[in-house]
């Protein structure tokens, strides 16, 4: 029996890292140390049920604690990190950004020292082994107009405070490798959707909104156009780049799905007009609503909204074989019919903390409840 690989994965309580733990897990493979510092955007609910596994060990902490990062490196000796904590939400990050350059770079920075201080420590055998694996985001590439493809040689231009925080810790992951030698591979990826998502990004939003009988805001005009793809498929290629990359490299992941932002809105309300029709909602029934599509309300476009995102993933695709395996429209179904059939972990995700940042910062929700009157 081949032994198994210890890895640390971390923000695995957030939406990518709970299908990156589980998937590592399933693939039998993989021993997975999990650091989170369990915030807003993390549900203890996610991976409550490998609690008690001998696969799986949780330490909330925060990566911006180099004592506790540290002593993890000692305490457990992996092959390789998979490092997913981030602050991931761009309006949030207009709002805040303090709290995205603390974690996406300070963050990061810290867990580069502390791989950098491990590693050199290393068998040399160990050290051919290693890997820190970053995953990032293709908004470090800022805007593309009507046509063409991000690659991995794309200058990057970010637009957002959350796509230069991201953008600078894509920097120090490529210089640690240039500089120090520590093997990094970096991977840059579209918009993920699947279980696990937050309420605050679009898809769970559109879908959590609409089955309230909210208003769906849609920024501006609604022809914004993002590249979508599956949040498995997604951790497929990461897993792949993590195990086959080439040390150094970098690695754009998508899935060829764009969609215009309003024509995404409208596929999520047919899909709840198919499973869970409005008369058929307890709270709908009254209001006469014959299809969610009435609850789409476009408002003021977000500071600096990028136009178009769309990857080329040749490369990933040539060297490593990676394809995606989910289609949009069956993906999509699967997402709404998860978040039909999770309420407990709906509910828990919507409270709390992230219920306040909404009523306190979201300027579309006071406009649309304005125009609903």
């Amino acid at each position: 029996m081949v032994e198994k690989k210890t890895v640390i994965v971390t923000g695995g309580n957030g939406f990518i890292g709970t299908n990156m733990v589980r998937l590592l897990i399933n693939s039998k493979a993989y021993r997975v140390v999990n650091l989170d510092a369990l915030t807003y955007a993390a549900n203890a609910l996610s991976l409550a049920d490998l609690e008690g596994s001998q696969d799986y060990v949780f330490v909330k902490g925060n990566i911006t604690d180099s004592e506790l990062v540290s002593s993890l490196f000692d305490q457990y000796q992996p092959a390789g990190i998979f490092h997913l904590a981030a602050e991931s939400h761009v309006d949030r990050s207009i709002v805040s950004p303090e709290d995205f350059m603390q974690t996406n770079v300070v963050g990061t920075y810290r867990l580069l020292e502390a791989a950098r201080a491990y590693y050199v420590t290393l068998a040399e055998e160990k050290k051919q082994e290693f890997r820190f694996l970053h995953v990032s985001t293709d908004e470090v590439f800022g805007s593309l107009g009507a046509d063409g493809y991000f690659t991995e040689e794309t200058p990057y231009a970010p637009n957002s405070p959350y796509a230069a925080s991201k953008a600078a810790s894509d920097h120090f992951v490529r210089a640690y490798h240039h500089t120090y030698g520590l093997p990094t591979i970096i991977t840059n990826c579209s918009n993920n959707y699947g279980p696990y998502q937050f309420p605050e990004k679009m898809i769970p939003l559109m879908i959590l909104n609409a089955l309230s009988g909210k208003p769906l805001p849609v920024y501006g005009d609604g022809s914004n156009v993002r590249d979508w793809i599956y949040v498995e498929d997604h951790c497929k290629a990461v897993k792949l780049a993590f195990e086959k990359g080439t040390v150094g490299g970098e690695y754009a992941i998508g899935a060829n799905n764009e969609q215009k932002n309003v024509n995404l809105v409208n596929k999520i309300c047919s899909i709840l007009d198919d499973i869970a029709p409005p008369i058929e909602v307890p709270q709908l029934r009254e209001r006469g609503l014959k299809s969610y599509t009435e609850l789409i309300q476009f408002v003021t476009d977000r500071p600096g909204h990028d136009r178009r995102y769309a990857i080329d993933s040749a490369r990933i695709t040539r060297e490593l074989g990676w394809q995606a395996e989910v289609g949009f429209e069956a993906g999509l179904r699967q997402t709404v019919d998860w978040y039909l059939s999770n309420p407990k972990w709906v509910d828990q995700a919507s409270g709390g903390s992230y219920s306040e940042w909404i009523e306190k910062n979201y300027a579309w929700r006071a406009d649309a409840q304005r125009e609903s009157k």
